[in-house]
């Protein structure tokens, strides 16, 4: 896993879409999901690990293209 689509990728293989119209809303709301999926014991620790990093990376990112 090494991008937010591959994120994506792993949220639609729990039926888990987001899509809220705005990319820095979508990628809080894929890091809730993923929260509550490893909370209930759906998802691998290394995977949670590793899509939390691309999303705070990602989160980052969109925030400092807005502040531009």
């Amino acid at each position: 896993m090494k991008s937010l689509y591959d994120v994506q990728q792993l949220l639609k293989r729990f039926g888990i879409i987001v899509y809220l119209g705005k990319r820095l809303y979508d990628i809080e709301m894929m890091k809730i999901e993923l929260e509550r999926l490893y909370q209930n014991g759906l998802l691998g620790r290394e995977d949670y690990l590793q899509a939390e990093l691309i999303l705070r990376r990602e989160h980052r990112l969109e925030r400092q293209k807005e502040d531009e």
